[in-house]
């Protein structure tokens, strides 16, 4: 699609004045993302610019430059998006008083950062949050309704009698991603269900009293 026939925002190219408040076309937003993920995947995020993603979203980058301040941060709403961890396989499960299931967090932290768009965009992220670590506190927020329902079967594990007294979420989790994302950089090929079954293993014998 050319600029000319690309989709633009109301009021776009206007002046301010007569823009203001006319709500942004979510199909810019939607079409920069895919293309994002799209370039990801192919060239990967050394490769990639504000211009060639606009191009293949069909829109221009003043466009993209009014919805993210630069590349980084386009490409990890990209790579994590909201609903990233909302699927019931990611989860622990939203029934109160549901058992500890280790494995099932494991397999499903795995899943997510396994997907082809994360692990492109990842080596990216990892290198800008000290300079972003704005987004470096947003991907922690991705993770808030897991680390909450972690938190929750830890306290009903220790109250039972079966996870020490004093475990947290944020442990476990620290435990888990580090894990994970050491495997992504060093030999993402071994992170299969016998890696997930391993590092399971030693979760719960970590949380153990």
């Amino acid at each position: 699609m050319s600029e000319r026939s690309a989709p633009t925002e109301p009021g776009e190219g206007r002046p301010e004045g007569r823009r203001a408040g006319r709500p942004r076309d979510p199909r810019i937003e939607a079409a920069a993302l895919e293309a994002a993920r799209a370039l990801l995947i192919e060239v990967g995020p050394g490769e990639m610019t504000m211009a060639a993603v606009a191009d293949r979203a069909g829109t221009t980058k003043a466009a993209l430059y009014r919805r993210w301040p630069g590349l980084v941060h386009l490409v990890y709403d990209a790579a994590f998006p909201t609903d990233l961890l909302l699927a019931d396989e990611y989860a622990l499960g939203s029934d109160s008083g549901a058992a500890l299931d280790l494995g099932r967090l494991v397999r499903g932290a795995r899943d997510a950062f396994t997907r082809p768009v994360v692990a492109a965009a990842l080596p990216m992220l990892l290198a800008e949050f000290s300079a972003h670590p704005e987004l470096h506190a947003a991907l922690i927020s991705r993770f808030a309704g897991v680390f909450a329902d972690l938190d929750e079967r830890l306290r009903e594990g220790a109250a039972a009698g079966r996870v020490a007294a004093g475990v947290r979420a944020d442990d476990v989790m620290g435990a888990l991603i580090g894990s994970l994302l050491t495997g992504l950089l060093l030999a993402p090929a071994d992170l299969d269900d016998a890696w997930a079954d391993r590092l399971t293993l030693l979760l719960e014998r970590g949380i153990r009293p």
